[in-house]
């Protein structure tokens, strides 16, 4: 049983911030979605213009040996936890693997418990239903996906505090709208802001400003893989970069405009490495490595008069260090339920000359295991490169250091146990309907599975929808707990082309069933491919409409939600992309 609410953390009292006043400062959490450490101008890349964001590192400081997992849902579970993601619950990017299990307490929670106004925009990729949701995470205010890939970023479907909600215009513009509108509304009180932006993974869609930068553009680095990088795609991704760029360039204004500046904490870092190859600053690994290129990443945290502006980190940090850093630089005392892998990186903030021990950082993904010392990594196959001379990993000196390779390798054991992640076949999580403080539940096809001839639009199922339901003998069905009695209206994201109207379908759960009759065509092209500006691995997407089914009684408890046809009238029933359910008791 998931749900009930979580205790109080430990609210802070009136102490000093490491600024030395009592006024807590704001955090503004930026998050890119698939970009590489190589991405940015600040670090030597040469094909493109980051002004905006290396500005976070020339006003502020920046971590060299900064890293993070190396796919999307890991590395946001451990920013948001100080966890080491298999702790969390988290071991896929879906189909519920990247639910955060809804009893860890979050950094937006910790943040809210200590009065603070707190939202996310953007993609937060661990979990849906609540209590896995976002504003039963502790953010106030949502709006973006909760899902590992979006299939259009024009204008899409999205969805505000569980709701479905059309998006305006480009997505990265928008979500940052929402931002600087969240800023000017709470600018007198403290906030946290979380932007985990959804670029540049793919698909590759930019607007015209920014891909006409890069379209008939000679590069002048390429990935070290020369010969498996495709350069629409890296002007594509380059371009997505450039419109990062200036929409962190908005938040910063705003914040000037506002006399913030100095007011506030800002960070930036990507989630893992680039989703192709491109150049990367010649380091070994891509997105879905435990190598270099997969895992490296940018920390650039700004505090205008309060760091030391230009500084740069030499020593190695992590993503599960965010947490305890800022809680730390807001002075903000709180006891976890759960224990914190990360460390307090306060010291090499303020400073001079830290006391700082060595440490281990691991990095695991797919059954890769890699650990990080402050000189050297052990890859998965337990070669050792010394990352100071070798970022490439090019050189292994596994046999000139026999001892440390043993001591590491006994090390990597140790965590692999200690961690205890899940796996698809031990997660018997279900996914949750009907929390009884949250009015809205979605259940995607994403989460359904598909019976008889239907078939999922994708084999990505992040923002799939199913098609081909062409029999009464077929189903879609979501394993599920319904976690208290409830009433519900329950509506269907639907398309059905006109020679198709008239059958009648039954959703049900034991034995509560409700049945419709599919009375209205709704038959939209496909879109995306318009955007794209190169071909895509994700599904197209569609304008799906809401049609209401009915009116539901659910009773708490697990049981399998089944929406099947009663009457099947031409071809095919329907294209489904999700079920919304709203509790009206």
């Amino acid at each position: 049983m998931v749900v009930g609410c979580k205790g109080d953390l430990n609210k802070s009292d009136n102490s000093t911030t490491a600024k030395g006043t009592s006024k807590r400062p704001n955090v503004i959490l930026i998050v890119a979605d698939d970009q590489g450490w190589g991405d940015l101008s600040g670090n030597g890349n040469t094909n493109l213009s980051t002004p905006n964001i290396d500005a976070l590192a020339k006003y502020g400081v920046s971590f060299e040996n900064f890293y993070v997992q190396p796919v999307c849902s890991p590395t946001r579970a451990e920013l948001m936890t100080g966890r080491y993601f298999p702790r969390t619950g988290v071991y896929s990017t879906s189909s519920g693997g990247e639910r955060m299990n809804f009893d860890e307490t979050t950094l937006a929670e910790i943040l809210k418990n200590s009065g603070y106004k707190t939202a996310a925009y953007g993609k937060w990729h661990n979990g849906m239903q609540p209590p896995y949701h976002p504003n039963s995470q502790g953010f106030d205010d949502f709006y973006g996906f909760a899902s590992g890939h979006w299939g259009n970023y024009f204008s899409p479907m999205l969805e505000r505090n569980g709701n479905i909600a059309k998006g305006n215009g480009f997505l990265v513009d928008d979500l940052t709208d929402h931002g600087l509108d969240f800023i000017e509304k709470y600018k007198e009180a403290p906030f946290f802001l979380y932007l985990p932006f959804n670029t540049p993974h793919s698909p590759m869609q930019v607007p015209d400003e920014y891909w006409n930068r890069f379209m008939e553009k000679e590069l002048s680095l390429y990935s070290d893989d020369k010969t498996n990088e495709d350069i629409d795609f890296t002007k594509a991704a380059l371009a997505m970069v450039e419109n990062i760029d200036y929409n962190v360039g908005r938040i910063t204004a705003k914040l000037r405009k506002l006399y913030l500046d100095d007011d506030t904490i800002v960070i930036y870092l990507t989630d893992n490495g680039p989703n192709s190859f491109r150049w990367n600053g010649g380091m070994r690994g891509k997105k879905g490595s435990t190598d270099e290129g997969g895992v490296r990443s940018p920390l650039y945290i700004q505090w205008t008069d309060s760091i030391h502006a230009g500084s740069k980190v030499t020593q190695i940090a992590s993503s599960i260090d965010i947490l305890p850093t800022i809680t730390s630089m807001l002075s903000i005392n709180t006891t976890e339920t759960k224990p914190i892998d990360g460390k307090d990186l306060s010291p090499l903030l303020f400073e001079d000359t830290p006391t700082w021990n060595d440490r281990l950082i691991f990095n695991h993904w797919n059954g890769n295991t890699s650990v990080r010392t402050q000189n050297y990594r052990l890859d998965n196959e337990n070669h050792l490169y010394d990352i100071r001379k070798d970022r490439g990993q090019a050189t292994d000196i596994s046999k000139h250091s026999p001892k440390l390779v043993d001591s590491l390798k006994k090390a990597k054991e140790r965590w692999l146990l200690e961690v205890n992640s899940l796996t698809a076949e031990t997660d018997d999580r279900p996914f949750t309907l009907g929390h009884p403080d949250f009015q809205f539940t979605q259940l995607p096809a994403r989460d359904a599975i598909a019976h008889g001839n239907i078939k999922r639009s994708n084999r990505y199922p992040n923002d799939t929808f199913f098609t081909n339901w062409k029999s009464t003998k077929d189903s879609i069905s979501w394993d599920i707990e319904v976690l208290a009695d409830g009433q519900f209206e329950v509506q269907l994201f639907y398309t059905s082309p006109e020679k198709n109207i008239g059958s009648i379908i039954e959703l049900g759960m034991g034995n509560s069933k409700i049945a419709t009759k599919i009375s209205e065509a709704h038959d939209p092209p496909l879109t995306g491919e318009e955007n794209d500006r190169t071909p895509r691995m994700e599904s197209y997407v569609k304008d799906f409409k809401p049609m209401k089914l009915g009116t539901m009684i659910l009773k708490k408890g697990k049981g399998t939600l089944t929406l099947k046809a009663l009457k099947v009238t031409g071809n095919e029933v329907a294209d489904v992309r999700l079920l919304l359910f709203r509790r009206i008791n």
